[in-house]
């Protein structure tokens, strides 16, 4: 029964940009929530560790793709697909280099120490001459018509939000999952048990920074430019949607993202269509709502309802676990 669920939801993933080519940038958008939304449930949910700087990967997925697209000198498919493996390749050089520091932290001395990330992302990327400073960057425009272009990018993006929900949930039904709920529930109990948990919290940290870095390459290419607002957390960005998906859906769950993901964007787009002018305030709104009335996120509030339904779509084993 399950298979077929996900067998439906493919089905449908793959016919909506040609029974909706309206929006079909929309529907790639959706894509990049869920897998911004998933990322960051890796440490924020399932480990315990809230980061504030995930968006920094983002940046440098975004920034990496467009320089190595502008200066390699080569086709427009070649130097994408070279661009978008450097950017998923410096994301986790970089997650080494900062989570090095920052993962021997816990608590709020963690979340601060990513939010420093984030503040500074964007202050680096708008004031380095080399990536356009304050003025953006612009990668190269993609060689055909607009509707080519679209389904292009949606079907990347749909790949590599499929990859990454199978790859959290091989990970979430063995050892490495149960290790970052064990790091959450109580790091020095799970150390005198002997788990390495720095070496768990260093592969969940670059594993995100893989795929966010990945992603930001092919972000860059669907939105057209690169600002350098988008790689800070500050104010209505990435950095700050991630988190509120993640709480919308319900943490430390594999479907609560993707749940909160998908709720967080088509309410965007609704309130930007309807209420242009007061978009940000109804959005807003909404979240406090959604704090109030469902504390433990939508998939908690329906666990505590229906817990048998709440199992089925929560739960991170995978049927060759059991």
């Amino acid at each position: 029964m399950k298979q077929l669920g996900y067998g439906i939801l493919i089905g449908i993933s793959l016919v909506a940009p040609f029974v909706f080519p309206e929006f079909r940038t929309q529907l790639s958008f959706l894509w990049v929530m869920v897998i911004f939304a998933l990322t960051w449930d890796i440490l924020g949910g399932q480990m315990g560790y809230n980061s504030f700087g995930n968006v920094l990967f983002v940046g440098v997925g975004m920034y990496a793709c467009a320089v190595v697209q502008r200066d390699m000198g080569l086709d427009y498919f070649s130097s994408l697909f070279i661009g978008v493996l450097v950017a998923g390749g410096l994301a986790v050089a970089l997650a080494l280099v900062v989570g090095n520091a920052l993962l021997d932290l816990r608590g709020h001395y963690f979340a601060i120490g990513t939010l420093g990330l984030g503040v500074a992302a964007g202050e680096i990327a708008g004031g380095w001459d080399f990536i356009g400073a304050g003025s953006g960057m612009v990668p190269p425009l993609y060689p055909g018509p607009l509707d080519s272009r679209d389904l292009f990018f949606y079907f990347q993006l749909f790949a590599v939000a499929v990859v990454l929900f199978s790859t959290l949930r091989w990970l979430y039904g063995g050892r490495f999952g149960l290790a970052l709920n064990a790091i959450r529930d109580d790091e020095d109990k799970a150390e005198a048990l002997g788990i390495y948990t720095t070496r768990y919290k260093t592969a969940a940290w670059c594993l995100a920074a893989l795929f966010l870095g990945v992603t930001g390459g092919l972000l860059g290419n669907v939105i057209g430019f690169i600002d350098p607002k988008d790689v800070a957390f500050a104010g209505s960005t990435f950095g700050v949607w991630m988190i509120i998906m993640v709480i919308t859906g319900g943490k430390g769950t594999l479907w609560g993202p993707v749940l909160g993901a998908v709720v967080f964007h088509v309410t965007q787009e609704l309130f930007w269509t309807f209420l242009f002018g007061w978009q940000r305030v109804a959005l807003g709104l909404l979240i406090i709502a959604i704090a109030v009335l469902f504390p433990q996120g939508i998939l908690g509030w329906v666990r505590e309802h229906w817990p048998k339904d709440a199992d089925t779509m929560g739960q991170a084993k995978s049927d060759s676990q059991r």
